[in-house]
């Protein structure tokens, strides 16, 4: 079950399906951080495989270095993260690398995304072209020139549901036609994350191919259920404020055995809590979030922009875009996270008052049902980014999971 992963980001999607299995080829993406990010995942994998996680541990505690780490993971395993833009101009050597990762063998599925920027509903109302122009609107072409060459018997194509209607369902139309030039039948469906067992509503348009040869159908996939909230997911993380930082440690609080964190989060065997580090906030907006949490236990509702104290209010604007502060709710789910987070935390509070602060890297990443064995390179920002940018690797497990079962079993 070999996969070929495009526009990889952090790997949530091939996360997902390495964990039911599959064997991920390559992975192709052109963020510098996101790709260390693959490689240092890449690395997380042969040592557990080998017995040898006790590197992996001394990387994160600062014992040795990236290079370091790197050194002890054979070169063919870290060739499997192609840091390179899919163009025209690349994409003859990319198709090289990948063939040469294959090493004659069959790439049975493709999975991944172009860039959702140019797609979402919020990108086009910034831009006063509505991103007509921009040239990530057709990176989807790349992705089925990746079709065309290897064939694969099924693939996944994951997006924001902006794609339905941008340039008013033209580009959308194009990609199924192509698709279907290509040699694919498809179809697809918008999913929410929190049917797959992530505590975060987030929908996005999951569309699969597979070859006109074969008999199949869109999978039909079981709801996940779950009774857990956020209050679960960060009852065992210690309080911080904002600004304060803790890169790697062991402050763990007990859990039930059968508590959602223990389940999907952490096992038993990884004890090293890393990332949890909460942004520093300007007083003015501490002032905010402590009014946003205080309005939404009392109320259950957010606090408008144009609700708070006359001296908050610092843009002119107090007409549209009213809802720039958001809790994130103790005894609920998250809303979706996304890459914005990367620039600022309003829309991220923390929702207990006494830690007054954004949500940390680890609590955005747990958010997004990423294991705490799961290290973002290279920076605050950066990790912050690749969560929000990502697929929900439990989403992705349970695609992949019953993809395999109706597939290939």
């Amino acid at each position: 079950m070999r996969v070929i992963d495009l526009f990889a980001g952090a790997g949530g999607l091939s996360e997902g399906f390495r964990e039911e299995g599959y064997d991920i080829v390559a992975h192709v993406e052109m963020d510098e951080s996101a790709s260390y990010t693959l490689k240092t995942r890449e690395a997380f994998h042969f040592l557990k495989e080998h017995n040898q996680l006790e590197l992996y541990r001394n990387y994160l505690i600062g014992k040795i270095t990236r290079d370091e780490l790197y050194q002890n993971i054979p070169t063919d395993v870290l060739k499997r993260v192609i840091n390179s833009e899919i163009s025209d101009h690349t994409i003859d050597e990319i198709f090289g690398e990948i063939d040469s990762l294959l090493d004659g063998e069959h790439a049975k599925i493709i999975i991944g995304g172009p860039p959702c920027q140019a797609y979402s509903v919020a990108g086009r109302s910034r831009d006063p072209k509505r991103m007509k122009d921009d040239p990530r609107n057709f990176l989807y072409k790349q992705y089925i020139k990746f079709l065309e060459r290897y064939q694969p018997e099924l693939f996944i194509f994951e997006n924001v549901n902006g794609m339905l209607s941008a340039d008013n369902g033209e580009i959308f139309e194009n990609i199924q036609n192509e698709m279907k030039n290509a040699g694919y039948k498809i179809d697809y469906k918008i999913l929410n994350a929190k049917d797959f067992g992530v505590l975060q509503s987030r929908k996005r348009v999951i569309l699969v191919g597979w070859r006109s040869d074969i008999a199949y159908s869109y999978p039909q996939f079981e709801t996940i259920n779950t009774k857990s909230n956020i209050r679960d997911l960060f009852s065992d993380l210690p309080a911080i404020k904002a600004g304060e930082r803790i890169l790697v440690g062991n402050f763990y609080k007990e859990l039930d055995e059968e508590s959602y964190v223990r389940k999907y989060i952490r096992d038993d065997e990884w004890d090293i809590l890393t990332q949890h580090i909460a942004r520093p906030n300007r007083e003015q907006d501490l002032k905010i979030y402590k009014l946003c949490v205080q309005h939404w236990n009392k109320e259950g509702v957010k606090l408008k922009y144009n609700e708070l104290p006359r001296n908050l209010i610092t843009h002119s604007n107090t007409g549209s875009f009213l809802d720039r502060f958001n809790v994130v709710p103790f005894d609920g789910i998250s809303h979706t996270v996304v890459a914005h987070i990367s620039k600022d935390g309003h829309n991220y509070i923390h929702p207990d008052l006494d830690q007054n602060r954004s949500i940390s890297v680890r609590e955005a990443a747990r958010i997004q049902s990423f294991p705490d064995n799961y290290y973002f390179e290279t920076s605050r920002t950066a990790a912050f980014k690749q969560i929000g940018n990502a697929v929900p690797p439990l989403m992705a497990q349970q695609i992949a999971k019953k993809i395999k079962m109706d597939f290939f079993e």
